[in-house]
């Protein structure tokens, strides 16, 4: 694995959730990719694998591998998870399987991971728990919220903190959507289809001007 240079380039890099999600595998076959040196990867301070975009590129050319349809087009919704409960996970991935929308999820059981993903994914919508180990979701949304991304970024809080504990805790930034767990999928799906909408309107404005 290369050693990383005196300063982290984040641009460029992504962690190894995304990765797999760009090549279409698990994040165990990319980590064996890292370790037989098909994937160039580096490792923060942290200890969070950094792999290069354009190993992924040359890969997915060398394999003749389509881009992930994450890749294709404005249309398509980026949406990034960062929950660290493996059942929630698969409980959001599978609904939006079965809803059928245009949308691409990319999970992340790390807070520390995704804010390091944040500039290659380049997200439309966030999800995110509250309660999680290391960094929690009020700090990382602290640390987001700094970040030029946030301003356009669509905040979705999944937590079963009440809203008195949460303000408690210094509350959400202003814009910032509280879902109380168990999650309403009902409501998700409604959220969703409600950007989409705005998304499309905007679309024809632009082209129209």
């Amino acid at each position: 694995m290369n050693m990383p240079p005196s300063k982290e380039p984040y641009d460029g890099y992504c962690g190894t959730s995304y990765a797999a999600k760009m090549l279409g595998i698990s994040v165990g076959t990319v980590q064996g990719l890292v370790e037989k040196n098909d994937l160039k990867a580096w490792k923060t301070q942290g200890g969070h694998r950094r792999i290069s975009l354009q190993s992924i590129q040359d890969y997915q050319r060398r394999h003749n591998l389509a881009p992930a349809s994450m890749l294709q087009g404005e249309d398509r919704l980026r949406v990034l998870v960062v929950e660290d409960d493996e059942n929630t996970r698969l409980m959001l991935q599978a609904n939006f399987d079965q809803w059928g929308l245009p949308l691409d999820a990319v999970m992340y059981s790390s807070a520390m991971e995704a804010l390091l993903d944040m500039p290659s994914l380049q997200p439309q919508v966030l999800l995110t728990d509250l309660k999680m180990p290391n960094v929690d979701g009020f700090e990382f949304l602290k640390t987001l919220s700094t970040h030029n991304l946030f301003s356009s970024l669509a905040v979705v809080v999944m937590t079963g903190m009440s809203a008195e504990e949460v303000r408690a805790k210094g509350g959400l930034p202003d814009g910032v959507q509280l879902l109380q767990k168990p999650i309403d999928m009902d409501w998700l799906h409604g959220f969703f289809d409600a950007l989409m909408s705005v998304r499309q309107i905007n679309r024809r404005t632009r082209q129209a001007a």
